[in-house]
């Protein structure tokens, strides 16, 4: 079934990219080559008319302005979707922006398909395993080496998605 959903592609150096992608490549066996590193705004949506999405997350985008933020710490991240345990880079700086941006897109149209069951943290996906502790590993690695990815976001891409397969069908710029 396909579904519509919002995700930040950052703007990060190819460095960072790079370094985050080796991550992936090495420990995320999910999604590494399905979707580049991301943090998603919008979950997926199954029930809603994509012109009408679109306009809506068009709507929210034009009142939102661009903003920094700065990358510094690893995080375990439960997976409400399936039986995996995540790593997630997680912002220092940024982090209310981002739960703000995710707030304001959950409105109008959107009121009825946010999830509260789980919490929002807004996150960079880098690993993922059925079991906790490989991830915990991973966690305690990154976080005894320190390390910063500063990072803006600028743009929406709404995409669609199923069986592991995305596209992005619109990109939206922030103020």
């Amino acid at each position: 079934m396909k579904s519509l959903l919002v995700v930040n592609y950052p703007t990060i150096s190819a460095e960072n990219f790079d370094w985050i992608q080796c991550l992936r490549k090495q420990h995320d066996q999910l999604y590494w080559e399905v979707i580049d590193p991301h943090f998603t705004i919008v979950f997926p949506v199954f029930n809603l008319e994509e012109k009408a999405f679109i306009h809506h997350i068009t709507q929210v985008a034009k009142e939102i302005e661009a903003f920094d933020f700065v990358l510094r710490c690893a995080v375990l991240g439960d997976d409400a979707f399936s039986d995996f345990t995540h790593v997630f880079l997680v912002p220092d700086e940024g982090y209310s922006r981002i739960v703000k941006l995710h707030d304001r897109l959950y409105t109008g149209l959107l009121t009825h398909e946010l999830r509260l069951d789980i919490p929002f943290v807004p996150h960079i996906g880098i690993a993922s395993s059925r079991k906790a502790q490989i991830c915990k590993c991973v966690v305690d690695e990154l976080n005894a080496n320190p390390f910063e990815i500063r990072g803006r976001v600028e743009k929406l891409d709404v995409i669609w998605s199923k069986e592991n397969q995305v596209e992005t069908i619109k990109q939206i710029s922030l103020m």
